[in-house]
């Protein structure tokens, strides 16, 4: 099967509309990681992405027949951008569904390609439940983004490309992870041509479909996706992809949102160039897989660069996640004395030289006031244990909150404290689909019964909101108020027993 792709590979005329992308050396990062890293930069294509290569080299094996009736592709962003400018230079019809929630940018953009945009359902699921109907009603061929032979094979020109750029072997190869339609044409690629080469596939620990798959021997369907790197944001990979992968990926690495912010900090710190989440992915995956062996030195390591349709908004929310990720950040929650000079004294404790990034304080008890402090660490993780130590052997009580999701999305930005007089108070994070009146939605679905007693929504310019709701709830109606949750229909995650909610926002008598 590799075999016949890397066939197919070869005659794939993917530079009618795609160009080579530079293979280029990370100086800075090659330097502090103690190892040459190599950037494949696709954000550089026509579209910021890889995903013209498989779309083109789909559309130049229709038929004549298939041309003029027109094709249709389901995305929220790089795979319908691909398709729209693809269909566009060979003149064919385009119609491009994509879920209510996709940022105006991304749309915009589609429709400049000269994409006909439908907007339906809320998620990639429906979109592309909605395309495959509207394929069956007008005889459009359906643009599959990754479980197609011929958009893999598109995609494998990206191997080839690195392989013919840089001569010496390459020790890894770190590539993105959604569908997997890119790992199965560059794995495939490298293991027929340089077999000693690791393909190493990288995956958000929220949305890691083919990391289980391989665990379990066959394809499942997660429950739950995360969407903070929605490029990849994919609940099973695809069936084709699998199978490459089974015979080419050696291993696989899952990281966290606050990685993927940093490894986007990296990126442009190196080539000045803003990836998106799922475009830096395989960069955070690299200094994972670093940091699980200190002798891993030395050595030639590639990560593809897979996208850059970043939506301005959202440059916020990654910015704020940066520091924490490369562990130059870390966030406290700690208990100081209520009394004059109590600030004053915890701050000389922790020193003239250490930056303070952060100080959030209300009274709440007259003997006792717990602060949530944020610390720039430039030593990492040796330096934050310093700084718990130093405070423990002064008497302060600390709790490290630089791992707690709900301080860190919700927390550092709320103004309050303690409720007096609140009873029954139950708190739940919600993510609901962020589009113009969403917000309004979600409020309409939750029903009066119930008295919402704390309520924290910040948009990061996602497809989707998230959101922090205490309600009023009698334990003799918890039961009944979950099943009600569930017929939201939104995701959710219970954070009663959350220490952050227990130490700054918890209901007092």
């Amino acid at each position: 099967m590799p075999q016949e792709l890397l066939r197919r590979v070869l005659s794939v005329p993917v530079y009618d509309v795609a160009t080579e992308t530079p293979f280029e050396k990370a100086p800075l990062l090659s330097r502090r990681l103690k190892n040459d890293v190599w950037l494949k930069r696709e954000d550089l294509q026509p579209v910021f992405s890889f995903k013209l290569r498989g779309a083109y080299n789909k559309m130049v094996h229709l038929t004549e027949a298939q041309k003029e009736a027109g094709v249709i592709a389901a995305s929220a962003g790089n795979h319908a951008q691909g398709v729209a400018l693809a269909a566009s230079r060979m003149g064919i019809d385009a119609v491009i569904v994509m879920p209510r929630t996709t940022p105006p940018i991304k749309v915009n953009a589609v429709r400049r390609m000269g994409g006909n945009v439908v907007l339906a359902g809320d998620t990639y699921d429906e979109a592309a439940a909605h395309a495959r109907q509207l394929a069956e009603d007008n005889g459009y061929t359906f643009i599959h983004p990754y479980d197609d032979l011929d958009v893999i094979a598109g995609q494998g020109t990206i191997g080839l490309e690195m392989l013919r750029q840089k001569r010496s072997p390459l020790d890894a190869v770190f590539i993105p992870v959604g569908g997997g339609g890119l790992i199965a044409g560059v794995a495939a690629v490298f293991k027929q041509v340089c077999p000693n080469t690791r393909i190493i596939g990288v995956e958000p620990e929220d949305a890691a479909c083919l990391t289980e798959a391989l665990k379990a021997g066959e394809r499942v369907v997660l429950d739950q996706v995360g969407l903070f790197a929605d490029g990849v944001a994919v609940a099973q990979v695809g069936e084709l992809p699998f199978q490459f992968a089974q015979q080419c990926v050696d291993e696989m690495v899952t990281v966290n949102t606050d990685e993927i912010c940093a490894a986007i900090k990296d990126i442009f710190e190196d080539t000045r160039a803003i990836a998106e989440p799922a475009g830096a992915l395989a960069l955070a995956g690299l200094k994972k897989w670093l940091q699980q062996d200190e002798a891993r030195q030395g050595m030639q390591l590639s990560a593809i660069v897979s996208g850059a349709n970043m939506n301005f908004d959202r440059l916020r929310h990654i910015s704020e996640r940066t520091e924490l990720g490369e562990k130059k950040e870390a966030i406290f929650a700690v208990t100081i004395d209520e009394r004059p000079g109590s600030f004053k004294r915890f701050c000389e404790l922790l020193g003239p030289r250490r930056m303070i990034t952060e100080f959030n304080y209300r009274y709440a008890d007259p003997k006792q006031a717990v602060v949530f402090v944020g610390v720039r660490t430039e030593q990492g993780e040796s330096e934050k244990e310093e700084i718990i130590e130093q405070l423990r052997a002064h008497d302060y009580p600390v709790v490290d909150m630089s791992d707690n999701e709900l301080a860190k999305l919700h927390l550092r930005h709320m103004v309050g404290g303690h409720a007096h007089g609140v009873k029954n108070e139950v708190v739940y994070r919600f993510e609901f689909p962020e589009r113009p009146g969403a917000l309004l939605q979600f409020l309409s679905h939750m029903s009066e019964e119930w008295n919402i007693s704390l309520f924290h929504y910040r948009n990061h310019g996602a497809a989707y909101g998230r959101v922090l709701v205490g309600v009023q709830v009698p334990p003799e109606q918890r039961q009944d108020f979950e099943m009600y949750l569930e017929s939201l229909g939104y995701p959710f995650v219970n954070e009663q027993n959350n220490l952050g909610y227990q130490l700054f926002l918890c209901p007092t008598d």
